[in-house]
């Protein structure tokens, strides 16, 4: 990414709700102020203002969760720089200073100090417009959503499991189609599906899962006809289970009305118009995408993009013994998995990933780290299509070779 020239003053902030922690060190290692700023306008500007006394400022954060919006917005608006150092690289920094408390004045300090002394490795982030915030907000609800429907139905596959390991075997897997939920919402144990019969079973699964209800009624009677003892506290499971599947099809519906507002918003941004043409990228790994990349012209090449997310691969030697590369632990996780998720579907639907694919399967790659390849490859193509705007066309020659 670009970095800001000429910084003096490196104030580092660890950050809190309610009040953050500023220490305040130049960039030749002088001490200037270390104290408490809450985390409102009026403070966070005469922070700003006592450290530019002492030269060109830049705030450095371990965090750009929701209490570091105020500080970016002020930020951005008194155009000062904001360094951002994860928490990775934040835990493996404190290692390297004596001692092994872990207050906020000593976490500001280590966050001060690292940057000074490493102002080549850091990642400078600002405040983007309305419509990035709104796709990370909608994204973040959306990762809610999907671990709590992931929780849910853990539980109930438990719940199941504690009924009849038979009716699990063959519902489990289904809980996400309606029709499955819909069954279990009105007959939950052995005891209640017996008395139910195949037509009414067959009938609650049809109505929102019509291709499954043959298939999924005969396997359930077989598992039925499998299991002859009734397990001890039958009836409250049955309460339980029910309620189960009503929350696990309430969160699908969320989900399902979720996922056509990011679709929304991602294509209402005039750079959602350009990523979605690019293969692997629907509604929501790519408003991911964009909302973590945010402004393009951060970053001064793909390399730099792909070290940002994580993606760039990690060069292991020692002696004669090590020589080896590795993925990287480090950046972006959100982005990372995003373009890795994208990167895995251009495997399966575009011809030109899927032989740079394999080409790396060829060299004895494992599928996850042929994955990482691929979608390290694209992070020059995305940058580039993002900056100039264009969306993206495969070239004739290779349509031609293709439809040879």
């Amino acid at each position: 990414m670009q970095d800001p020239p000429d910084i003096e003053v490196f104030v580092g902030t660890d950050m809190a709700k309610e009040d953050h922690y500023a220490q305040a060190i130049t960039a030749v290692g002088v001490e200037v102020f270390d104290r408490r700023v809450l985390n409102d306008q009026a403070s966070i500007e005469q922070l700003i203002d006592d450290a530019a006394e002492h030269g060109n400022v830049a705030l450095v954060i371990d965090m750009t969760a929701s209490s570091a919006q105020l500080l970016l917005s002020v930020a951005a608006q008194r155009n000062v720089p904001v360094a951002y150092v994860t928490g990775l690289a934040m835990r493996r920094a404190a290692d390297l200073y004596a001692g092994a408390a872990k207050t906020d004045p000593r976490d500001a300090w280590i966050l001060a100090d690292y940057a000074r002394r490493n102002t080549d490795r850091l990642t400078w982030v600002e405040v983007t417009d309305n419509l990035l915030v709104r796709l990370r907000v909608l994204n973040g609800r959306d990762v809610d959503l999907a671990a709590d429907a992931n929780r849910t139905g853990n539980r109930c596959r438990d719940a199941l499991v504690a009924v009849s390991p038979a009716l699990e075997r063959v519902l489990g897997p289904r809980l996400d189609k309606p029709g499955v939920r819909d069954l279990l919402a009105k007959w939950a144990t052995p005891t209640d599906l017996t008395g139910a019969g195949r037509t009414r079973i067959r009938n609650a699964i049809k109505k929102r899962s019509p291709r499954l209800a043959d298939k999924v009624t005969t396997e359930i009677l077989d598992a039925l006809a499998a299991q002859s003892v009734t397990l001890p506290g039958e009836a409250t499971w049955a309460e339980v289970i029910t309620d189960l599947a009503a929350d696990l099809d309430r969160l699908h519906t969320q989900r399902a009305a979720l996922a056509s507002t990011i679709e929304e918003a991602f294509l209402e941004h005039p750079l959602g118009k350009v990523l979605v043409t690019l293969c692997g990228f629907g509604p929501r790994t790519g408003a991911r995408t964009l909302a973590e990349i945010g402004d393009p012209h951060r970053f001064a090449n793909g390399g730099r993009l792909a070290a940002y997310a994580g993606l760039a691969p990690v060069d292991r030697r020692s002696g004669r013994t090590i020589n080896s590369s590795s993925q990287s632990r480090r950046g972006n996780h959100r982005l990372k998995n995003a373009m890795f998720i994208a990167a895995f579907v251009a495997t399966q639907h575009d011809p030109e990933a899927r032989a740079y694919y394999q080409r790396k399967r060829d060299e004895g790659k494992k599928h996850n780290a042929a994955v990482i390849c691929v979608a390290r490859r694209r992070c020059d193509l995305i940058l580039a299509m993002l900056k100039n705007e264009t969306t993206y066309r495969q070239p004739i020659a290779k349509n031609l070779q293709i439809a040879a």
